[in-house]
């Protein structure tokens, strides 16, 4: 019998996070996330005056009776946001289980990790839609409607396979045609594509979405342990390139690796978005409870 994604102790241990996001958009209503939209909901926002053709019932009598005037109560509404979680599903996603002690392969960790934030949305009554990707946007799975969903959710997730290659440019431009409508994008990723990822990411900030871009990394993949002459292959694309790699080389590639992330937490910040980085070799709650929760991409309710 293979071994679940996650385990039913881990989720009850999510119960009480909840995901954030600092913009307000608009969705269906009955979540849990306070907008400064006002409509319908029980926390008091404001008031404003009455207009002809207003309904009574929001008139705020006690104020009439004091100011002789007519205004009406508006309440915080409370939508449920659409939160869109991406899986990068590239073939350089199934690497990165190096490290002291190892880690998982990054595809194994993101899912598993996409799994748990797709757990704390549904405990809020937020609407989930968990997308794969590497070069296109295969057809995803939508969960709602509270924590009994997660279970097909999680079946999805274990269902997915690493293949192909990355290009951020086809899926935004795919992504920003077929959905209108703005949320919170979290994006499961290690960010590499050779054409460059920073600039649909931006334009999908631009398009009204926030981010919260969560790298995943192998340890090989900032620091590898790898020494001597030796034959490096592209795991998508396939070509090969021959090269010493010395312990300058490695110091190098590491400061090189640290600038790349630098920059990704420079686009998230830029448009109130956020970033964080994590090594497989990391425990998945150290990242939810730690990492996570710091940046201000998940918080304890």
């Amino acid at each position: 019998m293979p071994k679940p994604l996650l385990e039913r102790q881990t989720l009850e241990r999510l119960e009480r996070l909840a995901l954030r996001w600092q913009k307000s958009f608009i969705g269906l209503f009955g979540g849990h996330n306070p907008s400064r939209f006002p409509g319908p909901g029980q926390e008091f926002l404001d008031h404003r005056h009455f207009h002809i053709g207003d309904d009574l019932r929001g008139v705020n009598w006690h104020a009439y009776m004091r100011l002789e005037r007519l205004f009406l109560k508006m309440f915080q509404v409370e939508p449920r946001v659409p939160v869109r979680i991406f899986v990068d599903t590239s073939e350089s996603m199934a690497c990165g289980t190096g490290g002291t002690p190892p880690g998982d392969a990054k595809f194994t960790y993101a899912c598993r990790l996409a799994g748990m934030l797709c757990y704390v949305g549904l405990v809020r009554l937020d609407t989930i839609v968990l997308q794969p990707f590497s070069d296109r946007l295969p057809e995803g799975y939508t969960a709602q409607g509270g924590r009994h969903r997660v279970a097909p959710a999680l079946e999805f997730l274990t269902e997915l396979e690493t293949g192909g290659r990355s290009n951020f440019r086809a899926v935004v431009r795919q992504f920003i045609s077929g959905n209108p409508a703005r949320g919170l994008a979290v994006v499961l990723s290690d960010f590499l594509d050779e054409a460059g990822c920073e600039g649909p990411l931006q334009q999908m900030a631009d398009f009204g979405h926030e981010l919260l871009l969560v790298h995943v990394a192998g340890e090989d993949d900032r620091r590898p342990s790898w020494r001597g002459e030796l034959e490096l292959v592209d795991a998508e694309s396939g070509e090969a390139q021959r090269m010493e790699v010395d312990r300058r080389a490695v110091e190098e590639h590491a400061a090189a690796y640290d600038e790349f992330c630098a920059e990704m937490e420079r686009l998230a910040l830029r448009n109130r978005g956020r970033y964080v980085s994590l090594m497989t070799s990391s425990p998945l709650e150290n990242a939810i409870f730690g990492s996570l929760v710091a940046s201000g991409g998940m918080g304890l309710r």
